[in-house]
């Protein structure tokens, strides 16, 4: 799962739930922004309730939270970290999932990726990262 969308890909991850890094980065991004912490904090690796769950969930979580305190996503911006799968061609797919469950349209929604230049665990196609940011308003 990347973006929230389910990519074919001879590799995958291993994580406690299930691992989509766009989507953990985007909860990042809300949860540092509002002063909330991090996901690790509501979604700890020792919490069997969370294992093997649906990313989507957790960040829909975290924008409830986010709402509570007063504030809503104007607009995100993903960039994924990575040799393969290719993101290009999920790209709307991603924005329509993300913008949905961020409350904004998907035109709000940035996702791209870059490559590693083969450089580091990254480029070695050892692992796939995510940075994302978020531009929030009061409500």
């Amino acid at each position: 799962m990347i973006g929230g969308v389910r990519i074919e890909h001879n590799q995958g991850v291993v994580a406690h739930s299930d691992g989509d890094v766009v989507l953990h980065a985007l909860a990042d991004a809300l949860l540092g922004a509002t002063g909330l912490g991090d996901i690790g904090h509501f979604f700890p690796e020792n919490d069997s309730a969370w294992a093997d769950a649906d990313s989507n969930i957790l960040l829909a979580e975290v924008v409830t939270k986010v709402k509570r305190r007063g504030w809503h996503c104007i607009n995100a911006d993903c960039t994924v970290l990575c040799e393969s799968p290719r993101i290009a061609p999920h790209g709307a797919q991603m924005r329509e999932v993300i913008g949905l469950t961020l409350g904004c349209s998907r035109e709000s929604v940035g996702v791209k990726a870059t490559t590693m230049e083969r450089m580091g665990f990254l480029g070695r196609g050892e692992g796939i990262g995510a940075l994302a940011v978020v531009l929030l308003g009061g409500a």
